[in-house]
């Protein structure tokens, strides 16, 4: 079979949440490698493209504005049939009318069934089906296979961090080499291991002498998460950087730090791509498809739907052995504010074990590195 044209400019359609987007970064390194000397833009959402900035991979970032009301004509001017191909990596109607205007070919991703299929797959020029929730294929390698016809499919997924960014010399001073980072807060309630859970976790962490450096944003909901957790010790114990370090500056906390522990969220996903050793907490959601993507993998390995405790890579995954778990949906009533019993049912010793586990081995480590003869 003849292979496709190599193009010289390429946009990747991006148009979801952070996570999502850091999680197209396989697709953008596949595509750096196959064309190093093409242009490769993204277009996600305003807001949404923290993940990217500095990606050695990506050319341009656009941002499109989240409702193009009057400047819609202006928009579609910008774009219009100025790339190649365009990778669209999101179902939706904007995405696809996007990359329409923007590229003279394109290749997306569908779910196998929607009432707007048919129209999308009219304007695509190669179709990737979704695995849906319930599925065993991970996303970063359903990303991939947009790039079917210049790429075989044995190629690993690669998720690129941001690129490292200095951390202010205040928290810098503050931190200590081999700390434990806790994210506790999700975006939505059906995915937050509760609250009194990571107490727990964090006052056995210092009560045994490990400092423990809380993250989040500074949205309303996160600082909500974490008040009730800033009061659990003092500095140099306890430090909260929440809400003060963008994501290029995330990744060079967690380059120094022993341990991640966090939900299902976009900075688990982020960590697990630094390298750090990771514990994921995980409830109603698909790891199959969702979780935490490894920095470095070998062929074929992965996750599976569910397990009550399995390890890819240096992420450590736990989920409930309730036999929905996981049900794909939003949490028991099926929406966003939902409670999930399967993440209650984790209790805080089932994670500390593994963390305890996890930073023994690591000051094992260390204690050979030190007896080692130079």
């Amino acid at each position: 079979m003849k292979q496709a044209p190599a193009p010289r400019q390429v946009l990747v359609v991006a148009t979801r949440q952070i996570g999502d987007v850091l999680l197209t970064t396989p697709l953008i390194r596949a595509a750096r490698n196959l064309w190093p000397q093409a242009r490769i833009d993204v277009l996600g959402f305003a807001g949404t493209l923290g993940m990217l900035r500095g990606n050695p991979d990506v050319t341009e970032l656009i941002e499109a504005p989240p409702r193009l009301g009057s400047n819609a004509l202006a928009f579609a001017r910008r774009l219009w049939r100025r790339y190649d191909l365009a990778l669209v990596t999101d179902a939706g109607d904007r995405a696809h009318i996007i990359a329409w205007i923007a590229a003279r070919q394109r290749r997306g991703i569908l779910p196998s069934e929607h009432r707007s299929n048919w129209w999308k797959r009219a304007l695509l020029d190669g179709v990737v089906v979704a695995a849906g929730d319930r599925g065993d294929r991970h996303v970063t390698a359903e990303k991939l296979a947009l790039l079917a016809p210049w790429l075989d499919d044995s190629s690993v997924p690669q998720v690129v961090p941001p690129a490292a960014a200095p951390i202010p010399s205040e928290i810098a001073a503050a931190l200590r080499p081999g700390c434990v980072i806790v994210h506790a807060p999700s975006m939505w309630a059906y995915k937050q291991w509760p609250l009194t859970h990571f107490e727990r976790v964090i006052a056995e962490l210092l009560a045994q002498g490990r400092q423990v450096v809380l993250t989040g944003s500074s949205s309303e909901r996160d600082q909500q998460c974490i008040a009730p957790l800033r009061v659990l010790g003092a500095a140099p114990d306890l430090v909260d950087v929440s809400g003060r370090l963008g994501f290029n500056q995330l990744v060079t906390l967690m380059q120094g730090a022993a341990l991640y522990i966090g939900p299902d969220t976009s900075v688990s996903h982020l960590a697990a791509a630094t390298g750090v050793p990771v514990i994921a907490i995980f409830g109603p959601t698909n790891p199959a498809r969702w979780g935490p993507w490894p920095a470095k993998l070998e062929p074929g390995a992965g996750y599976v739907q569910a397990k009550s405790l399995q390890s890819v890579g240096k992420v450590i995954l736990l989920q409930s052995e309730l036999s929905c778990v996981p049900c794909g949906r939003a949490g028991c009533d099926d929406h966003r504010q939902s409670r999930s019993d399967c993440l209650i049912d984790i209790s805080p010793q089932r994670v500390l074990a593994q963390a305890q586990r996890v930073l023994q081995e690591g000051d094992d480590l260390k204690g050979c590195a030190r007896l080692a003869p130079r």
